[in-house]
């Protein structure tokens, strides 16, 4: 026989299965993997707007029909607006990633960056105009048939005279200058405002304002101001004279009153001198409303510059911020003669550390006042520094505010973590505050018509009602069987509430959150009933309330009317599933319309509520997104990204459930390869955080992680990846942490597919502590890797998250680290938990990662860790990026860390080389030239 001819049909074959294998996730992938960004629906439903935007390199906007018929893409778009007659698309284009990339490489300025383009795509003509240079736009949010935008203009001024020149142009140089476009999108025609600052529309597009900032070097100009142009009869007119700056231009909703803040002081001035501006058509320059010395304004206070200006919506009201008039650094002191020092002093409000981190912020902290522009004019400050916040009705027509403070408790924030507060009341017409709540904890709210305050009481875990006029106070859920507080909580401190739902239309009544269900109250305690009639709670589903808010209403009170009925967005708490509900009328179970074991994001509505649009995603289907109808019934999709994965061996995801030793049922995910074959045995590494296994239907993109465990890439390259949730008992995280995730490790180990000398465990800071916790309890993994731990809980409690300034002490007392009593209470229980004190019963290889500029855990805890077992002779690495943060911010250092931990767990679970980082490190004399990734 010819043994050629029999070798032919073999390598045929051979070749065949080799082609169809799917190769395994490698770390170049990264880069091309996408994501779809702000997907939008316009009102009449017609079209869908969405970005598919790569991890690196440049993304692609998308215009198409809800029928997916695709209208217009646009290379690089973002920040897209179709205009209110649908016949025009506008957005922002950003400069090509290539461009960007080299420039930098050329370590340009960053004004010399490659600037952004706006784009403008007719959805009649089909055209697409673009303009160059381009800051930024804006539209009106209404009638918007003009577009307005800021450009860099090119211009020629005259340079000093060039001796000898015979060029008449080279005593000519360029300079750039900001110019406003007012772009007609019916005729393509335009008008253009040099040296613009500042712009803003009205809410009908009839008027636009801005200022004008001429160059400070010019001392002869008199073109500084600001300006009102009416588009319908092209007049330009002056309103505010002066060289200063102008800002929070505010129109009221009639268009006809206008409001903003301006400050005419030398530019380099230390201390500004804010004025309030009031212009209508029946003046004719802008006047002052409120200025330092104005009556109603506290002594030494002064308008703020960083204070919000607002109308009522009835135009009767104008909301400002006032604060004290700051200290200011005496410049003639000599910097090198005299100390810098922070003193830190017990009685202080905060630590000197939050104090600093918050230093922007205190200084721009302004209080809210009010003044009616159209009659009296009084100034009426309604709050002062004690105060924290205020809050308004949507419409901001009634008489009050609601406003909170925790004055003379906030030191005890430190072992807190939160501050209790006094609830006021405080009347716009007169300035009188009404103690309503004291020393409360909890979420306090105005209905919207401003008759009610309703508010969850965290310690009792109840809904009330407060009715303003009578002083009643009412306990809505009195009687109900049902919690309103989170059932889960396994922290020692009081639970948060699920939250309110809704409105009722006539403000009278509100619709509040339990676990599963949604109840409704009457404000007076008259009823109360089920919208969902407790099927929620007998189908463990948890039910939401979907209102299809769109970007129109973000100023308008969620309402819930039952008799029209709407639509709920359901979780099955036992299968993961999730979907979409109707609901019509009370007391009846909610009608499913669809139901899908996938996770369903980005919802949202055309006006009418017919067309409705999501993304959808599972952890095998990358998330892409969807029409539908009304009745959830006919489906089409939209996009269609990352097709590439099909060439890879990609993974799947199941629920596993387990009894621990202590008898508790168990839950989690178990991530399988693709081409899993029971036959084989695998390796296996646990990743945890809290509970995960809500997210069984969630994408995953292969992508270099802040710092978790790349999960895709591992199932990609044949690994188990098991991510148990973990339920805790006070006082004793560690052990909790030991009951779930090794039993639950043990549990899966017993199937003959499972590996279980080579298991690792991978966790990331809260992760991260586990992973040191649990290796000094255990010689049952092979490798195991720790990003930001804390191992010694005495030391880190009195400790500070820098990037927050404060104490650490809350979080072990009542928060995540769960020891519930204080260090001089309970010093037992801070060592039990403390990995440091432990470290000598430590056989697992491990990787440290702690970041010199971690805000979370200090990175003294990672170096604590380290040099206990280099001492010990424990085989230990650790890796500083230096400058970076808690979860790694930047990418090249991610894409670093996913290629270590990869060499890292495939050494000592698949039993492959080291790489030199692990052979022999890399001496400082090397860093920057010698990466060690190279066995």
């Amino acid at each position: 026989m010819n043994k050629k001819n029999i070798c032919i049909p073999f390598c045929f074959l051979a070749a065949f299965a080799a082609h169809a294998q799917k190769k395994p996730l490698d770390h170049t992938v990264y880069d091309g993997w996408q994501n779809i960004s702000a997907p939008y629906i316009s009102k009449s439903g017609k079209f869908i707007l969405f970005q598919v935007i790569p991890q690196e390199g440049d993304g692609q906007l998308f215009l198409k029909t809800k029928d997916s018929k695709e209208i217009a893409q646009i290379p690089r778009g973002y920040n897209a607006k179709l205009t209110d007659n649908e016949n025009n698309l506008v957005s922002l284009i950003k400069a090509p990633f290539a461009a960007t990339r080299e420039a930098k490489i050329k370590k340009k300025k960053a004004e010399d960056l490659p600037k952004d383009s706006l784009g403008i795509y007719n959805l009649t003509t089909f055209a697409l105009v673009k303009f160059p240079q381009v800051k930024s736009y804006k539209i009106s949010e209404q009638n918007n048939n003009f577009v307005s935008f800021l450009f860099d203009k090119e211009v020629s001024e005259q340079a000093a005279p060039n001796a000898g020149s015979k060029n008449k142009n080279s005593d000519k140089k360029k300079k750039t200058i900001a110019t406003l476009a007012l772009y007609d999108l019916n005729t393509g025609d335009s008008v253009q405002f040099s040296a613009v600052d500042q712009y803003e529309w009205n809410k009908t597009g009839s008027k636009i304002v801005f200022s004008k900032k001429t160059d400070t070097k010019d001392s002869l100009s008199k073109e500084s101001g600001v300006y009102l142009y009416e588009l319908a009869t092209k007049k330009l007119k002056k309103i505010s004279n002066g060289k200063g700056n102008y800002k929070n231009f505010k129109f009221d909703d009639a268009g006809d009153q206008l409001a903003y803040l301006g400050d005419l002081s030398n530019e380099k001035a230390l201390l500004k001198n804010y004025k309030l501006y009031y212009y209508t058509n029946a003046i004719d320059t802008a006047q002052y409303l409120a200025t330092q010395t104005s009556n109603g304004i506290p002594k030494n206070w002064a308008v703020s510059g960083d204070g919000e200006i607002r109308f009522s919506k009835n135009g009767e009201k104008l909301f400002f911020g006032i604060a004290p008039i700051p200290r200011v650094k005496d410049t003639t002191l000599v910097d090198f003669e005299h100390a810098k020092v922070d003193v830190w002093h017990w009685q202080d409000d905060y630590l000197q550390p939050m104090q600093l981190v918050n230093l922007k912020k205190d200084l721009a902290r302004n209080f809210l006042a009010v003044t009616y522009p159209k009659y009296n004019r009084t100034i009426i400050p309604l709050t002062d520094n004690t105060f924290n916040s205020t809050s308004l009705t949507p419409d901001a027509n009634g008489e009050y505010i609601l406003a909170r403070t925790d004055f003379g408790k906030r030191i005890e924030s430190q072992w807190e973590g939160s501050t209790r507060d006094d609830i006021y009341l405080v009347s716009t017409k007169t300035g009188n505050k009404e103690l309503i709540l004291s020393n409360f904890s909890g979420n306090a709210i105005l209905s919207p018509d401003a008759k009610y305050i309703v508010f969850f009481d965290q310690d009792k875990g109840t809904w009330n009602s407060y009715h303003i006029s009578s002083k009643k106070k009412i306990v809505l859920n009195d009687g109900i069987p049902a919690s309103f507080s989170d059932e889960e909580n396994d922290m020692p401190t009081t639970p948060q509430g699920y939250g309110m739902a809704a409105w009722t239309p006539d403000y009278k009544g509100i619709y509040v959150n339990s676990r599963y269900d949604i109840w409704y109250f009457n404000l007076d305690g008259s009823s109360k009933s089920i919208l969902t009639n407790g099927y929620g709670a007998a189908s463990q589903t948890t039910f939401r309330y979907l209102p299809f808010r769109r970007e129109e209403d973000r100023n308008q009170a969620t309402t819930l009317d039952y008799k029209k009925g709407g639509y709920l967005t359901s979780f099955n708490n036992k299968t993961k599933e999730s979907g979409f509900y109707q609901f019509k009328g009370q007391r009846n179970d909610p009608k499913s319309l669809l139901i899908a074991p996938k996770s369903f994001k980005n919802i949202s509505a055309s006006a009418d509520q017919k067309t409705i649009l999501y993304s959808k995603e599972d952890y095998i289907m990358s998330p892409n997104l969807y029409t539908n109808t009304a009745k959830f019934n006919d489906e089409l999709q939209l996009s269609n990204i990352n097709q590439q994965q099909a060439n890879y061996n990609w993974g799947t995801a199941e629920l596993v459930h387990w009894t621990t030793p202590e008898g508790n049922q168990a839950e989690g995910i178990l991530y399988k390869p693709e081409n899993f074959d029971p036959a084989k045995k695998y390796p296996i590494i646990a990743y945890f955080y809290e509970k995960l296994s809500d997210g069984l239907y969630t994408y995953q993109a292969p992508a270099p992680t802040p710092s978790r465990l790349n999960i895709p890439y591992f199932v990609s390259n044949e690994y188990l990846v098991f991510a148990p949730n973990i339920s805790y008992k006070t006082g004793h995280p560690g052990k909790s942490a030991e009951e779930y995730i090794n039993s639950g490790m043990k549990y899966l180990a017993q199937n003959s597919w499972v590996d279980s000398t080579k298991m690792g465990i991978q966790g990331q800071s809260w992760g991260g502590y586990q992973v040191a916790h649990l290796i000094t309890r255990t010689n049952m993994y092979a490798a195991a890797w720790t990003g930001a731990p804390v191992v010694n809980m005495t030391s880190a409690y009195g400790g500070i998250r820098w990037q927050s300034g404060m104490s650490r002490q809350f979080q072990y007392e009542h928060t995540q680290s769960r020891i519930g009593k204080t260090l001089w209470e309970a010093p037992e229980l801070y060592i039990e938990n403390s990995p440091l004190f432990h470290l000598d019963q430590v056989n697992t290889p491990v990787v440290i990662m702690a970041n010199d500029n971690d805000g979370a855990v200090p990175w003294y805890q990672g170096i604590e860790m380290f040099t206990a077992l280099r001492r010990l002779k424990k085989p230990v690495w650790m890796l500083n990026y230096n400058g970076d943060e808690h979860n790694l911010m930047l990418r090249q250092n991610r894409k670093d860390i996913q290629i270590r931990e990869q060499q890292f767990f495939d050494h000592f679970l698949k039993g492959a080389p080291a790489p030199n980082w692990m052979k022999k490190g890399i001496p400082a004399t090397e860093k920057g030239i010698d990466w060690g990734l190279e066995f």
